[in-house]
């Protein structure tokens, strides 16, 4: 079959070889002969947007799903629980929801199953229902061990009360005079533990026309020299994002570093008022993030069946439009084929309210940039930790 498949790529070409390769790889392993308790993993808060869809699947399989077993953990706890459960040969973590970074480590540490092409004639063809930037991060990051889930373009974006911010801010050069002026009302939190952080500090060295936006250690000259820079206006860098978001609706920050989600989510639930408006940078590259789906090596087939099944479903338009939740991962799906009519009524009344017109244009006006690679980041982070975060106060 495989030498087959070969001889019709030279004769049939490139296309004809991803279909063959397909037909070859379409038999997945069989469904277990009685229901299985699923053990779900989130290190990601993907579960704040996917339980319910999940739900929905162990309700309309019980010939699959007895029950789940759902786990949160922090990112970092991930790699090393794998490794230890298969080296000792027990994997009891069917299904893990996850970011960019621990995937593309598991990846590189070849902790997870490869589901495509293996079940391609349960999942279905990614390359035609993924939106532009969420097919890129599936092509670069999920690389067929990943399947994406839950995508926002992300940011980098800015937040601030137009009561308090009157001047209008197009530049770095204008946001950085502006913090001049008004010391400690600016701030970003630590890039390594906030979504809007690293969403900044990855997206100014396209703002900024640095030399080489992928490398942060030998081509973001400008960025190093700006961060320090405008740290010199704040008094310190808050660990995560849920801290500037409080601060900023308690009226002791001005502008803050947001993303679409970060903007949405917290004006919904009151953390921030309403009134809070956003603005974007001359230059700015969307740097997206998204949430994927993945099975460690070492669960049994039949228990692999059902979360391929799983993952079908959670891609069906149905339960894509259920991933505008409460704008926590603002638009949220992947598909195209999940517009916004098909989300929840609570759903729509929550974007309809709280959503933002300009953020249709920006979709389609502002480029995409590839995110770093996760040695990158790592290497960005510790940076900006040694040269920038060591500077101030830890609170």
């Amino acid at each position: 079959m495989i030498n087959h498949s070969l001889g019709r790529r030279t004769l049939l070409g490139a296309a004809a070889t991803a279909a063959a390769l397909r037909q070859v790889h379409a038999q997945s392993p069989a469904l277990p002969s009685a229901p299985i308790a699923l053990s779900i993993m989130d290190v990601a808060g993907a579960l704040q947007i996917d339980r319910p869809a999940i739900e929905l699947f162990r309700q309309q399989n019980p010939k699959l799903i007895s029950r789940l077993n759902i786990q949160v953990a922090p990112s970092p706890e991930l790699a090393p629980k794998l490794k230890a459960q298969q080296d000792a040969g027990r994997v009891d973590i069917d299904f893990v929801l996850l970011g960019l970074g621990p995937l593309s480590d598991g990846i590189n540490q070849g902790v997870w199953t490869q589901m495509l092409p293996a079940y391609s004639d349960v999942l279905p063809d990614l390359d035609k229902i993924l939106v532009p930037g969420a097919k890129m991060l599936q092509e670069n990051f999920g690389r067929g061990y990943g399947v994406e889930v839950s995508y926002t373009p992300s940011g980098p974006l800015f937040e601030y009360m137009p009561d308090r911010m009157t001047a209008a801010i197009r530049t770095p050069e204008d946001l950085l005079g502006w913090a001049r002026a008004h010391p400690s009302r600016f701030v970003y939190a630590r890039p390594a533990n906030s979504g809007p952080g690293w969403t900044m500090l990855q997206g100014l060295p396209y703002i900024l026309g640095d030399k080489d936006p992928s490398d942060p250690l030998n081509g973001w000259d400008k960025t190093w020299d700006y961060l320090q820079t405008i740290g010199e206006t704040i008094n310190y860098y808050p660990t995560g994002t849920a801290a500037t978001m409080r601060e900023f609706g308690e009226g002791s920050r001005d502008i803050i570093a947001t993303a679409c989600g970060w903007d949405l989510n917290p004006r919904v639930l009151g953390i921030v008022p309403k009134e809070a408006r956003v603005f974007m940078l001359d230059g700015t590259h969307w740097l997206p993030d998204a949430h994927f789906m993945a099975v460690p090596k070492g669960v049994a087939p039949e228990r692999v069946a059902v979360a391929a099944r799983l993952m079908a479903f959670l891609l069906e338009p149905k339960q894509q439009a259920m991933t505008y939740d409460k704008g926590y991962l603002y638009p949220g799906p992947v598909i195209a084929d999940a517009p916004l009519s098909m989300a929840p009524q609570e759903s729509q009344d929550v974007v309809r309210e709280f959503g933002r017109p300009e953020y249709e244009t920006w979709f389609r006006e502002r480029p995409t940039a590839r995110p770093l690679t996760p040695d990158r980041l790592v290497a960005a982070f510790r940076r900006w930790d040694e040269q920038i975060g060591s500077k101030k106060p830890k609170q």
